[in-house]
């Protein structure tokens, strides 16, 4: 799943797996079990909401709720192919979320303040099994497991530049997608690549040390 800020000059209605929130759409996703719910149909496929309910440690009446509330708002859709008359299987409709509009934050602060939110909760809950799994990951994956941050200070056009120049580094390398999957190299696997650009306001300047 991914869910970005994109620098003013990305468009991602260009890419025809992404989905732009509109107020029906960011209404439709402040909720933190929505989110997931559309985040494990992307990494693992299609699924069920007794599937999905034991994932996520709900009830299936709760998963069923907000899987008719995501159909409603264009994210999920019956797949048709799979099931047996008694069940329903669900995908997403989408591979990727962009919410970049800050005159739409503006006007519905309470369900973007909730999406952003529900999305920090689970990029937290991602690095933590990825934690849990470490030790039993063969030793090639676990010495390129990576924590790190820097401190930076820099203006905001500055920041809107290293946004970019991170975007067209990562484009150079394959997307995680069904079909680069099926043709990708031995060994490759799925590799969540999560960044953050944190603004600290108000922060002193380092003193420097005197002569």
């Amino acid at each position: 799943m991914t869910h970005t800020t994109p620098h003013p000059s990305d468009d991602p209605s260009l890419d025809e797996g992404s989905v732009v929130l509109d107020a029906k759409g960011l209404r439709a996703m402040a909720h933190p079990v929505r989110v997931q719910v559309v985040g494990l149909l992307r990494r693992h496929g299609p699924s069920t909401a007794t599937r999905l309910a034991e994932r996520l440690g709900v009830n299936s009446g709760t998963a069923s709720y907000h899987l008719r509330q995501l159909g409603a708002a264009g994210f999920v859709e019956e797949d048709t192919e799979r099931g047996n008359g008694r069940e329903r299987w669900w995908r997403s409709v989408h591979r990727s979320t962009w919410f970049n509009d800050p005159e739409l934050a503006d006007r519905e602060p309470e369900a973007a303040l909730a999406y952003q939110q529900s999305v920090a909760s689970i990029y937290s809950l991602r690095t933590r099994q990825t934690l849990n799994e470490l030790r039993t990951m063969p030793r090639a994956w676990r010495e390129r497991f990576d924590l790190s941050d820097w401190a930076l200070r820099l203006t905001p056009e500055e920041t809107a530049a290293l946004y970019q120049e991170l975007g067209d580094v990562i484009g150079r390398y394959r997307r995680d997608t069904p079909e680069n999957a099926a043709t990708a190299p031995a060994g490759a696997e799925r590799v969540g690549l999560i960044t953050h650009i944190l603004p600290e306001l108000n922060t002193p300047a380092p003193e420097e040390e005197a002569p």
